[in-house]
């Protein structure tokens, strides 16, 4: 597809992607990246999988959390902001507290795990969560059982749980602040995200599209050409989140338009830099799966790579865990450095 011709499509994501992509059409983009990841949606949809979802900020990990539930027809879908709860009260807001357990627990109070039932519970942001409620995590999703803060009653955990983390959780991992036995049993399926800047034609699309949204009832405004040149050349760190934002503001600020890319230059101009969106422009699949290596090579050799043992302790199977050694080239005395 031509250069032109691929931003004239971006004016049209409307009924005709509708038709293409139907329950995954707000996924927008025609990247090969953004295909698999459609394919990938579909075929974990239908499971009761455990799905991590990693990602740059701003990749849209929390709009694949709510397609995969869509798909996979439970209700209802529970949305935790791990990052956003008060270390001091996140335990009993998922797993819930017995009356007296603690000051100013004046009667029980029924937590997320158990209030989602069979739906889907989305873990956002797990990585920011202390090692004593991950190793609490752990056990939950390992027996597939919790109890109350302050009681003695095992409750079953019926909900398929979806969690998202923007870090680098080997990297979390290697510096003590994430567990290794919780990182396997989350990644039983895990969904990356790609960031803008690798998902090459997507963004006049996704610009056409936010435009759409956001003048579905009045006139849109014109745009000069330039602008989506500007648009192509900015790294953005924020991603998908960030081109939003920015399309909102342009509405804003110049609602009728005609939007230039002096425009763009105005608003961009000093933008603080986003954290962990940069390395250079690159997402590094190798040095991710070099962590990686290291991660699992620690384990295997705690438990004397014993194969049996170490999927155990990871919560997976043998043959899944015997894949990835084989993808990674692991074996007894093989070195733990990439």
């Amino acid at each position: 597809m031509s250069r032109q011709s691929e931003r004239e499509s971006g004016r049209d994501v409307g009924p005709r992607v509708v038709r293409r992509h139907g329950a995954l059409a707000e996924l927008v983009g025609e990247s090969s990246a953004i295909g698999s990841l459609r394919a990938a949606i579909r075929a974990v949809a239908a499971t009761r999988s455990t799905v991590l979802l990693t990602g740059e900020t701003g990749t849209g990990k929390g709009l694949v959390a709510r397609l995969l539930h869509r798909l996979s027809g439970a209700h209802p879908f529970v949305h935790v902001d791990c990052a956003a709860l008060p270390r001091t009260l996140v335990e009993s807001e998922l797993f819930g507290h017995e009356r007296g357990a603690f000051t100013g627990a004046h009667e029980r109070r029924i937590g997320r795990f158990e209030s989602v039932g069979s739906g889907t519970l989305f873990l956002d942001e797990v990585s920011e969560t202390d090692a004593g409620l991950q190793a609490k995590l752990l056990r939950a999703l390992q027996d597939r059982r919790f109890e109350r803060v302050g009681g003695n009653r095992s409750l079953p955990l019926r909900a398929r749980v979806l969690a998202a983390s923007n870090r680098d959780l080997h990297s979390e991992i290697g510096a003590g602040r994430f567990r290794a036995d919780l990182y396997y049993r989350l990644q039983v399926v895990e969904l990356h995200l790609p960031p803008l800047r690798e998902r090459a034609g997507d963004l006049p699309l996704l610009f056409f599209a936010a435009l759409g949204r956001l003048y579905a009832n009045r006139p849109r405004p014109t745009v000069e050409p330039s602008l989506l040149d500007r648009l192509e050349a900015h790294p953005w760190p924020g991603n998908v989140r960030e081109l939003f934002n920015l399309v909102e503001r342009l509405s804003v600020v110049r609602p009728e338009g005609p939007w230039r890319s002096a425009d763009v230059d105005a608003l961009l101009r000093n933008r603080p830099r986003v954290a962990g969106g940069d390395d250079d422009g690159r997402a590094s699949r190798a040095r991710f799966e070099a962590r990686e290596r290291v991660v699992l090579s620690r384990v295997l050799e705690r438990h004397r790579w014993n194969v049996s043992a170490t999927a155990r302790a990871l919560g997976i199977g043998r043959g899944a865990l015997r894949g990835r050694m084989a993808r990674l080239g692991l074996g007894p005395g093989s070195s733990r450095e990439p």
